[in-house]
């Protein structure tokens, strides 16, 4: 009798959480549907919410059908939707690829940015505009050659060590910063004003986001979660830890290596159309995971969400914080992810100490 009502005690909390959880997303994804509806109606052209749902949803193809003014249908279908648009896929992509990086190196402080592979796509993509060329195609793959070069770099340097925490992040912080002294050279030789070019795409813009630039890191992104979904349950494993994972046959290097690789090509993808922006994988697992708990697959769900809403505000900001300027991107990321990134490592002393 004790056994049995243990477990329908068991299975009514399993259902409760299942339920919290099905609410959590269904608020994150509601949030999302927000941001961008009222993030199309921010900045200077003055749009009521009248105007911007006629625009949205009654008249999307064409000012004619209804009484709007022909440069406002404009501004929001061509300069802020695309940009929304990118912007949500880079808060998504990089907030999953967090989780995951996070997970299979059980290491809270993981991130794209902080272990080397945005400047390792970042210096992939600068070799590409500044000596190759200019398109798209060829500064994708070399940010991705770039993102692939510091992953490899970074285990090399941690060696046996690369499971420690300290180890694995002090090998991407090294990495870090000897591809961005690299980046910093190649922008040394280059000409003023392509020098200012390169530089202000480093630090992440949305500025000039296009329709057709949605496709490439769109289907990245699609088959990223599509990988991470199905090794979900080995993802999972890995952060009880590599020992317990390997007794269930699960090879852990090489899903380590395989998931590295993917949050590279990622990245890259990313990197190559709106350039560096930081701390986002950052600080995102961890808010998805303080509200739906550690499970892989309900971190994924909560991060692209989040994710997505919260670089459409970064980008809100950044186009409307000065009246005369679009500031990067990459610098409100910098302001907010350093100061959480000092929390994380207050809290992570006190647990030591």
């Amino acid at each position: 009798m004790r056994t049995s009502s243990m477990s329908a005690s068991q299975t009514n909390t399993v259902l409760l959480r299942e339920k919290q959880f099905f609410w959590f997303i269904v608020g994150a994804f509601l949030l999302l549907i927000l941001s961008v509806f009222f993030a199309a109606g921010a900045g200077r052209a003055e749009l009521t919410v009248v105007d911007l749902f006629q625009i949205l949803f009654v008249c999307p193809g064409s000012s004619h059908e209804c009484a709007i003014d022909a440069i406002n249908h404009q501004i929001v279908w061509e300069i802020r939707l695309p940009r929304i648009m990118m912007a949500m896929i880079t808060g998504a992509g990089l907030s999953i690829c967090g989780a995951i990086l996070q997970s299979v190196t059980r290491n809270p402080l993981a991130d794209p940015y902080l272990f080397g592979i945005s400047s390792g796509a970042s210096l992939g993509a600068v070799i590409a505009m500044s000596i190759i060329a200019n398109g798209v195609i060829s500064v994708t793959f070399g940010a991705m050659l770039g993102g692939a070069l510091s992953v490899v770099l970074m285990l090399v340097l941690a060696g046996k060590a690369a499971t420690q925490v300290e180890r694995l992040l002090l090998s991407g912080v090294a990495v870090s910063f000897m591809l961005s002294a690299f980046t910093s050279l190649i922008l040394y030789y280059s000409s003023p004003e392509k020098a200012a070019t390169l530089l202000f795409w480093m630090m992440g813009s949305f500025s000039n986001s296009q329709w057709h630039q949605l496709l490439l890191p769109s289907l990245f992104l699609i088959a990223a979660i599509i990988l991470f979904t199905v090794y979900r349950r080995w993802i999972g494993a890995m952060q009880a830890g590599d020992e317990s994972a390997q007794t269930l046959g699960i090879p852990v290097n090489q899903l380590r290596l395989f998931m590295l690789l993917v949050c590279a090509a990622l990245t890259a993808v990313i990197v190559a159309h709106v350039g560096g922006i930081g701390f986002v994988g950052l600080m995102i697992p961890h808010i998805a995971r303080f509200i739906v708990g550690a499970q892989i697959h309900r971190m994924i769900a909560m991060s692209l969400f989040l994710g997505g809403s919260f670089m459409i505000w970064v980008d809100v900001i950044a186009r409307s914080l000065l009246s005369n300027q679009v500031l990067p991107v990459g610098i409100v990321t910098s302001a907010v992810g350093s100061l959480f990134f000092f929390i994380i490592l207050k809290r992570r002393t006190k647990i030591i100490a």
